[in-house]
């Protein structure tokens, strides 16, 4: 399913999902640079490392 196809789901909670998902993102990004530690993401369908420092350039 993409943004789209969420957005026109019957099932209110699958609606909210994509919401659901960039709100925790940001909590995660947010816990990593208090703790300062790192996080992965997918990007281009391979696992990438983004330490603290970087997150936090990114931050401000």
């Amino acid at each position: 399913m993409n943004e789209a196809d969420l957005s026109q789901a019957k099932n209110p909670d699958l609606r909210g999902s994509m919401a659901a998902m960039r709100r925790a993102a940001a909590l995660a990004r947010k816990t990593a640079i208090q703790t300062d530690t790192g996080i992965v993401v997918v990007r281009d369908g391979k696992p990438v490392r983004i330490p603290a420092a970087e997150l936090r350039a990114n931050n401000a």
